[in-house]
């Protein structure tokens, strides 16, 4: 493992955490970090949650946390606008994810973004058809992230990306991705533990956002053979992790712990 490594960028959905059960030994693992000195902040694309509730999510799952460490692409979206001074968006998400983004003026009207998270089962034509609109109209179209599919309780899920692309296509816009694979997102993760890029590992069971998003960046990646992973998709991938781990309870032993 890359001896400078300083600090830690952790998944969630598949990597710590799979189906409503913690991965066997995730806790564990994390607990080991800490006591091996390395800063942890959890990165996440889901948009259906706010930071509390995931922090909330990890305590019950044995894995103590602080809000602080959270990074939701939902908050990657907030932190995007307030950087680049948008004001008014139109945001497609969750009302329980909202409470990250309370610096920003829900406008429905003449928004200056819209925000494309996962609504699961709130789609609806009227409700794309609208973000199609408020696009036509020269809201910048912002996807929250693009991941095309996650692993529910119930199997494999469209996710937010499926939406994105539609909206990609009808528009001919395409969209600025503020979650995993970003820079911006990864860099500002990093720079809150006090870290440049190529001195952090990312850590996750998506080949695309995790895996080639941290390699675009300088970091260091591990794909843990959990949650999505499958061998296939590995086989013919363009972009290789520096490692691969049965899961998160190895991570320990690879930083030797």
């Amino acid at each position: 493992m890359n001896s400078k490594t300083k600090g830690v960028l952790l998944d969630l959905d598949g990597t710590i955490y799979d189906a409503g059960h913690a991965i066997p030994g995730a806790p564990e693992a994390v607990n080991a970090l800490r006591e091996g000195g390395y800063p942890i902040r959890f990165l996440t694309n889901t948009s259906r949650n706010s930071r509390a509730e995931v922090l909330q999510r990890l305590e019950e799952h044995g894995i103590a946390a602080r809000l602080e460490e959270m990074y939701t692409a939902t908050y990657g979206a907030a932190l995007w606008l307030q950087n680049r001074g948008v004001r008014r968006a139109a945001v497609l998400v969750p009302k329980t994810a909202l409470e990250d983004l309370s610096a920003v003026t829900l406008d429905e009207e003449r928004p200056e973004a819209v925000l494309v998270g996962d609504l699961g089962g709130e789609w609806t034509f009227d409700v794309l058809n609208q973000a199609f609109r408020w696009v036509l109209q020269g809201a910048d179209l912002v996807a929250i992230h693009k991941n095309p599919f996650w692993r529910t309780e119930t199997g494999m899920t469209l996710d937010a990306g499926a939406f994105v692309a539609a909206l990609e296509y009808s528009t001919g816009r395409v969209a600025t991705t503020v979650g995993k694979p970003s820079r911006e997102f990864f860099a500002t993760a990093a720079s809150s533990m006090g870290c440049d890029l190529s001195d952090v590992i990312m850590v996750g069971d998506d080949l695309t956002t995790d895996i080639v998003g941290a390699k675009a960046v300088s970091a260091s990646a591990v794909l843990v053979r959990t949650g999505k992973y499958r061998d296939e998709d590995l086989a013919i991938a363009s972009t290789k992790p520096d490692h691969v781990i049965d899961s998160v309870r190895d991570l320990p032993a690879l930083l030797s712990l």
